[in-house]
C-alpha cells in the first residue's frame, strides 16, 4: 500500500496526547482515581493518520503547526521520522488527555493551544502542486483549527487548483451542532470526493437519529462522483457512490484504546484508493487498518518494531478478503 511520497498530504492538527484508563464511571469531586494503563504519545487526528500511513508502509506530507515550547519541542521529535512539515508558532503546545472508560467510550480534554494559530496564510506556502493526478489532500481536525476552518472553502478550491483531490474527516465539533453549522459542513461536503465521518457524526449532521435516513439527507450535497463513508466502529464501516452502496464488516478484535480508529481508517482508506482501489476493496483496507493499528497498545510499540508484523497481518487480512 505504500506510493509516491507525498500522494497524501494530510493537513490539520497535532498535539500531545495523554492517554488513561480505564475508568468506571465519573470519580467524585476531590477523589483520586488509580488506572492501570497510560501512554504519552504525538496525537491529534491529522498525526494519528499520518503515523497510520507509515505503520502501513505508505508515505504522506503532514502539515501543520507546533508549539515553541517544550512539549512542542517533543511532539516535533515524535513526529520527525514523517518528515512533517510544522510550522513553529509562539502559542503554548496543545494537550488532550484521553479518559477511556471500561464501556469503551473514550472523553477528551483538550487545551486551547497552538492549534489555533494555524492559519491558511501560514498554511499555503507549503502547499506543493499534487504530483500525479490522483494525489489526496486529507483534511481533519477542522473544529479544534478554528482559523484555519475560517478559510475552508478558499483551502479546498487551491487544493483541488493544485491538482488534489479532496477528502474530509470533520471529527466532532467542540461547540455542538447547529443549524449554522451543519449549513456550514454541508457546504464543505459539496466540494470533496471523501467524506469520512463516524455513525454519530453522519447522524448528529443530518439532523436524525435513523443512520438510513441520515445518509439519504447528506447523499445529495456530495458532487458528482464523490464517495461517503461512514465508519461505524466495531461493526465496520459503508460507503455510497454515485448510487452504489458497500458495507465492510470489521474483523473481531479485543482492543483496548480505541482512540484514532477513525485516523486509522482513514489512512488504510485512502491508501488504497491512490493505488487504484475500488470501493469494497478500500473499505476493507480502511477496516483492517483501523483493527490493526489500535490493537497495540502502547501505539508507540509500533515504531518500535512491530512494523513488519502490522504489514505482513494487514497484507494477509486482505488477501483473505479478496
Amino acid at each position: 500500500m505504500g506510493g509516491t511520497q507525498h500522494r497524501l498530504s494530510i493537513i490539520g492538527d497535532v498535539g500531545v496526547d495523554l492517554v488513561l484508563g480505564p475508568i468506571s464511571g465519573w470519580p467524585r469531586i476531590g477523589t483520586e482515581t488509580v488506572v492501570e494503563r497510560s501512554e504519552l504519545r504525538a496525537g491529534g487526528s491529522a498525526a494519528n493518520a499520518a503515523l497510520a500511513v507509515s505503520y502501513l508502509g505508505g508515505k504522506s506530507q503532514l502539515l501543520s503547526v507546533v508549539g515553541n515550547d517544550e512539549p512542542g519541542a517533543w511532539l516535533a521529535h515524535e513526529l520527525r521520522p514523517l518528515q512533517a512539515a510544522l510550522i513553529p508558532c509562539s502559542a503554548p503546545t496543545t494537550v488532550t488527555v484521553g479518559l477511556i472508560d471500561s464501556c469503551g467510550e473514550r472523553t477528551f480534554f483538550t487545551t486551547r493551544g497552538h492549534l489555533e494559530a494555524l492559519t491558511y496564510e501560514l498554511l499555503r506556502p507549503h502547499i506543493a502542486p499534487a504530483p500525479s493526478a490522483n494525489s489526496i489532500a486529507l483534511l481533519s481536525g477542522v473544529f479544534l483549527t478554528p482559523a484555519l476552518r475560517a478559510s475552508y472553502p478558499l483551502l479546498m478550491r487551491e487544493l483541488h487548483a493544485l491538482g488534489y483531490r479532496v477528502a474530509l474527516d470533520t471529527n466532532w465539533p467542540p461547540q455542538d451542532w447547529s443549524v449554522a453549522l451543519r449549513a456550514e459542513v454541508g457546504g464543505w461536503i459539496s466540494r470533496c470526493e471523501h467524506v469520512l465521518l463516524n455513525d454519530l457524526e453522519v447522524r448528529s449532521l443530518a439532523d436524525s437519529e435513523d443512520l438510513g435516513a441520515a445518509i439519504e439527507r447528506l447523499v445529495p450535497m456530495l458532487r458528482q462522483g464523490a464517495t461517503l463513508v461512514v465508519k461505524m466502529g466495531a461493526r465496520g464501516a459503508l460507503a455510497i457512490q454515485d448510487g452504489e452502496r458497500c458495507e465492510q464488516r470489521a474483523a473481531a478484535a479485543s482492543i483496548f484504546d480505541t482512540i484514532g480508529a477513525g485516523d486509522s481508517f482513514n489512512a488504510g482508506y485512502l491508501l488504497a484508493r491512490l493505488d487504484g482501489a475500488g470501493l469494497a476493496d478500500a473499505l476493507a483496507a480502511g477496516c483492517t487498518a483501523a483493527t490493526s493499528i489500535i490493537a497495540r497498545f502502547p501505539r508507540r510499540a509500533i515504531a518500535a518494531g512491530e512494523l513488519a508484523g502490522l504489514r505482513a497481518h494487514t497484507a494477509t487480512v486482505l488477501e483473505e478478503q479478496a
